[in-house]
């Protein structure tokens, strides 16, 4: 049997990863930037994640939510301390999309209502609801019966208060938009929609699927805005390669048997690898650390003469080149050995472990010098 063939791929297979490196079959050895969509939030391998897994192993890795499972109460705890969400509830899943599908059957199950607001460049995920939320004409899907689906400009708050009204049930926002080239919504504009969708009786959702979890110097991108969220939904860099999601779900939001179900989700494995992460992450100090790191590269690439703009938090960062420029890329991962991320048409993705290190990210610098031919300020 032949893979579905979906997927363009680099003619490399990883065999082994530490930190933030990766060795393929050849033993080259590749520096990782982009962590897979930036799943990997700790690095690739920490010892500290690894005991965590194998020891669950010796244990029990997986029952069905039929019974009583501590560890999904353990990181549950964790999570609300690390984020600033205590009185939160947590319902566990297993992707990014899923966790955004069950979103939005939450806000349709307290509203009443079946119309959603979404944003254009937004990427939600592959499930029925997830998809018809995205702004990709090519992967359009229907949503439930009825349901309906508005998408506005992102930061345009005269559009947004002509949409908002009573017949919404929710707005659903990425805290930085990922596959839209790393588009940032003004701190201003969060606060607004914020308030009109209060007003309206909606829901608010943040999709933090990509920039949650310490990615951008705070847990999540929309508490740079000050900000709280009726739902908040997670996964990538919540299980460093381990497959889990999650939806943040607001107190007021009572729920009742059979409202929501999954059969992987919350699984012990997976609860194990989530509360692991949390915890590097606060021994580690890695949000600070992403916030800092962050800042040093958007100064340096600023500095870039033929980068045309660059945006970003900590290490969710994009930068624009000129179209002259679209093979930069391939140059980076076949000629000097770094993995980017890439945003058609001419956006490069920055999305590295939060454990990079300076001298990590100088190496990324010096490579980007050589290929734009212009000396980095180190």
């Amino acid at each position: 049997m032949k893979l579905f063939d979906v997927y363009p791929l680099f003619p490399i297979e990883p065999v082994k990863a530490s930190g933030s490196w990766l060795w393929d079959s050849e033993g080259k050895k590749y520096l990782d930037l982009y962590g897979g969509h930036a799943v990997i939030s700790i690095g690739h391998n920490h010892p500290h994640f690894v005991e965590a897994l194998k020891s669950q192993l010796d244990k029990i890795s997986f029952y069905s939510n039929s019974v009583q499972n501590s560890m999904q109460e353990k990181l549950a705890e964790k999570l609300g301390q690390l984020s600033g969400y205590n009185n939160h509830q947590l319902f566990l899943c297993n992707s990014g999309a899923e966790a955004n599908e069950n979103a939005l059957k939450l806000a349709s199950f307290v509203t009443g209502r079946k119309k959603i607001i979404a944003f254009k460049k937004a990427f939600h995920g592959r499930t029925s609801g997830a998809v018809a939320a995205t702004d990709n004409p090519k992967i359009v899907a229907p949503f439930n019966a009825g349901h309906e689906i508005v998408f506005l400009p992102l930061n345009d708050v005269i559009a947004f208060d002509q949409a908002i009204d009573n017949t919404i049930a929710a707005v659903i926002i990425e805290g930085i938009q990922g596959v839209g080239g790393i588009q940032v919504p003004d701190d201003v504009f969060l606060k607004h929609i914020t308030q009109k969708t209060k007003q309206a009786g909606a829901l608010l959702i943040l999709d933090e699927v990509q920039s949650g979890y310490g990615r951008t110097g705070k847990f999540f991108a929309h508490q740079h805005a000050g900000i709280e969220a009726d739902l908040i939904t997670l996964a990538k860099g919540m299980g460093n390669g381990f497959p889990i999601g999650g939806v943040m779900i607001h107190e007021n939001i009572k729920p009742w048997s059979g409202m929501l179900g999954t059969t992987f989700g919350g699984n012990y494995l997976a609860c194990a690898a989530g509360l692991a992460v949390l915890e590097v992450i606060e021994k580690e100090n890695l949000m600070a650390s992403a916030e800092t790191l962050g800042n040093y590269w958007m100064n340096e690439l600023q500095s870039y003469s033929t980068i045309l703009d660059v945006r970003g938090r900590g290490l969710m960062i994009g930068f624009d080149l000129p179209e002259s420029w679209a093979a930069l890329r391939k140059d980076l991962l076949f000629k000097h050995f770094i993995f980017t991320g890439e945003a058609k048409p001419n956006t490069v993705r920055l999305l590295p472990s939060l454990s990079l290190t300076k001298s990590e990210a100088d190496i990324f610098l010096e490579a980007l010098s050589a290929e734009l031919k212009q000396p980095a300020v180190l």
